[in-house]
This record gives C-alpha cells, sequence and structure tokens, in this order.
C-alpha cells in the first residue's frame, strides 16, 4: 500500500516542500500529493520537481486541482498548465472536481455542458498519457454513487478515471464497499479521513476548510471517527500498491499524520496475517 501525504494539509503553515518531503520520508510515506495552488506556485528555478523528490524517496500520485469546467474558454489554456505540472512532477494523474452543483439539483442541460467539458479536458490529458481524476464529493456531479456511474457513461473516455474519497461517498449515503466495487475499475487513487459525527461534515465545506480561521470541530484521526474504514480495507487487502492520500485538515497535524499512517499499516498488515491464517 502507497501511502501519501497532501500538501493541502499545510496550506496555512510556513514550511517548505524540503521540510515537508523530508519528514514525509522518515514517517512511513511513500509519496506527496501536491495541490495544485502549491505546484504553481513553486519555482522551476528551484530545481523542485519529480527527480528531487525521488531522492527522498517519494513520488506524486496526483496533481489536486480544479479544471474551469463552467468556462470553455479557459478550460484548455488550465488544463495545459496542469499538464505541464504533471509532467514536472512524473505523475500522470490529474485531479479536479466534477462542477459545483449537485446532481440532484443541476439542469439536464448544465449536466451536458460540464459533461462535454470533461469530455474534452480527457481527450487534452489523455494525448499527454494522463488520466483525469474526477474527485467523489458533495455538491457535484460525483455526489453519488448513481450520479458518478451516470456521469462515467456520459463522458465515455478511458483517461476519465476516479479518486475515491471514501468518507464522501459515506456523505452521499452509499456504503463505501459497494460504492468501491462498482467503481473499482475506474479507480487511480483514494482519499482517506474522517469525522466525529455525521452533523460536522459541513466542516468540510469549502468556505470553511480553506478558511484559516474556520472551524476544525470534528475533524478526527482516521480510525476514531464514524465512517469505518475495516470493511474497504478489507476490500483493498488484495491490492497492495493501492495509492492512498491522507487528507488530514484539522491541528496536530505531524503527530496526526505519522500515528494515521503506522495505524493504516497496522491494520493493513493484520488483514494480510489473518487472510494467511485462514488460508493455512
Amino acid at each position: 500500500m502507497n501511502i501519501s501525504l497532501c500538501t493541502i494539509t499545510f496550506r496555512h503553515h510556513l514550511l517548505s516542500l524540503e521540510q515537508i518531503a523530508d519528514w514525509a520520508s522518515r514517517n512511513g510515506f511513500q509519496g506527496i500529493e501536491i495541490w495544485g495552488a502549491h505546484a504553481q506556485n513553486i519555482p522551476f528555478a528551484s530545481g523542485h520537481d519529480g527527480r528531487w523528490l525521488a531522492a527522498f524517496g517519494l513520488r506524486v500520485p496526483m496533481i489536486s486541482d480544479y479544471l474551469p469546467l463552467e468556462n470553455p474558454a479557459a478550460l484548455s489554456p488550465k488544463t495545459t498548465a496542469v499538464l505541464h505540472q504533471a509532467r514536472r512532477w512524473g505523475s500522470d494523474n490529474i485531479r479536479t472536481f466534477a462542477g459545483k452543483t449537485s446532481s440532484a439539483v443541476i439542469s439536464v442541460d448544465d449536466r451536458a455542458q460540464i459533461t462535454d467539458a470533461l469530455r474534452m479536458a480527457c481527450s487534452q490529458i489523455a494525448d499527454q498519457g494522463c488520466n483525469l481524476l474526477i474527485e467523489t464529493h458533495p455538491a457535484t456531479l460525483a455526489d453519488t454513487l448513481a450520479s458518478t456511474v451516470q456521469l462515467i457513461e456520459e463522458v465515455n473516455h478511458p483517461a476519465l478515471s476516479i479518486n475515491f474519497d471514501a468518507l464522501h461517498v459515506w456523505e452521499g449515503g452509499d456504503d463505501p464497499v459497494e460504492a468501491y466495487k462498482v467503481l473499482q475499475p475506474k479507480i487511480r487513487n483514494y482519499h482517506f479521513k474522517n469525522i466525529g459525527h455525521r452533523t460536522e461534515l459541513p466542516v468540510f465545506g469549502p468556505d470553511n476548510i480553506y478558511n484559516a480561521a474556520g472551524s476544525r470541530q470534528g475533524i478526527v484521526p482516521l480510525f476514531e471517527g464514524a465512517m469505518s474504514y475495516d470493511g474497504l480495507l478489507s476490500e483493498l487487502k488484495d491490492a497492495p500498491d493501492a495509492p492512498i492520500s491522507l487528507e488530514w485538515f484539522g491541528g496536530d497535524v505531524f503527530n496526526t499524520l505519522k500515528r494515521d499512517c503506522a495505524a493504516l499499516r497496522q491494520m493493513v498488515s493484520q488483514g494480510a496475517n489473518t487472510q494467511l491464517q485462514h488460508a493455512s
């Protein structure tokens, strides 16, 4: 299992990428998922790129960005810029959201416009040997399993893939295990995080979570929350190279990430040992 941390965790911290990479390499991580806002503001003259990061034993599983699907004129230039960052960091995965409107309320015409934009972006991205990952996320066209499946069928492009945010799948009312079984052929990355109680899920809303003064109430370590990861990890036992990013938005960053990474590895190891015992 390849575990990464996300630079979005450090959106309000005064830390260099070198400090983050050094710490990650010493605390059990194999990668760093780079937030698009960070990628575009790291000067090329710094020498920081995929080869530099590989010296720490790390890779970049995904560039997490936001394509302007509602603005056709801006879409191609933005996609080109993100592809430039993907090449720089040696990643073939680009993350975006499927619009900004819930599948339950979006109009037929607006849905068609988003799917057309996604198809165009996929074509541009595929030309560079990359994949476009749609994140399962509220207030988008991937906010429920049914809408996500419909979206995959509507876009109908092999480069369209899924960033499986397990908590948001659960938030949308679907069973993450069942959703995994349906979406697995398209999943290329996972986001893992948790919440103390379902009523506290609004803490992850963009207006709050990107605000330095926003609430962090309810954000808890991975295995201390309301959503159980047992079933999903059981399904992933046969995927030893599954790319999982720990998307932590709370405080006490280093201690929490270190504990969650170690706990995740321990659970996976225990699951593997249990399987071996049953087999014998």
